[in-house]
């Protein structure tokens, strides 16, 4: 048997169970702090404060504490770059947010300020999201987060992109990610691996060199060597040379590449 809702009683306790969840203490002369139900997954709390502005209203602040949370594990300068950067840029857009010198802050009117408290915090969950980029690796982040790494490691001027090996016929079908001049005669060719499909192509692309009697090394790199179906992984590892399994390995990455790079 149905029950008839009733509106009004139904507002009272979602007002009395948001209210219960958000407290407001002074942190000193100049800040508010707002406890809200936002936590990061590792069960610490958002910083959010409030700071009156003299014309009247509210700059709602994080005081760095978002971005000083997420260096702990990430490298920050990365979300300024790239599809991150961008991704950033459009959550700014979208929810009004601004960013100074890594303070996140959104200024608010008095009779708003309940509004813009959560759409604060709503733009804090979407600017940590961005850190799940690091772990799955979508394909156009894998890509810069590759060539960064590549620069890092090996001079511009001792690296060709996509690559064409012009001793077989249709090279143009077949590029090298990244060409890398050797120490001896053997230039270094290394792929990057996003994906199965990638793993496919690389392969036939190794063992069409092979054919072809090309005199090179190979290093392949994978976003994520566990995503990718093994029968695909393992028949690339029988043409390939050495792996890296991912890119947070960059001690590995760096040894692999100079022990092979002039």
């Amino acid at each position: 048997m149905s029950t008839i809702c009733n509106i009004d009683d139904l507002q009272k306790i979602l007002c009395a169970s948001f209210c219960a969840d958000i407290k407001v203490a002074r942190k000193n002369e100049h800040l508010i702090r707002v406890e809200t139900p936002f936590y990061f997954p590792d069960g610490d709390p958002y910083q959010i404060y409030l700071k009156e502005i003299s014309t009247g209203g509210f700059k709602i602040t994080d005081a760095g504490h978002t971005l000083m949370h997420l260096s702990y594990e990430n490298d920050i300068d990365e979300f300024q770059k790239g599809t991150r950067g961008a991704l950033l840029q459009q959550i700014q857009l979208e929810t009004g947010m601004k960013e100074d010198d890594g303070e996140f802050y959104l200024e608010s009117a008095s009779n708003e300020i309940h509004i813009n408290l959560f759409r604060f915090g709503q733009a804090l969950t979407k600017i940590y999201d961005l850190t799940f980029l690091n772990r799955t690796r979508v394909e156009n982040t894998f890509y810069e987060d590759l060539d960064r790494s590549i620069i890092k490691i090996v001079d511009e001027e001792k690296i060709i992109r996509d690559y064409i090996f012009k001793g077989m016929e249709s090279a143009e079908d077949y590029p090298i990610d990244y060409y890398i001049k050797g120490k001896k005669e053997e230039p270094l060719y290394l792929f990057g691996i996003p994906n199965r499909d990638k793993a496919r192509l690389t392969t036939i692309i190794i063992e069409r060199l092979l054919r072809h009697n090309a005199k090179f090394e190979s290093l392949i790199v994978f976003s994520d060597f566990d995503s990718v179906p093994k029968n695909d992984s393992k028949r690339l590892i029988n043409v390939g040379g050495e792996i890296i399994s991912s890119l947070d390995a960059k001690d590995d990455l760096s040894r692999k590449i100079l022990k092979r790079v002039a």
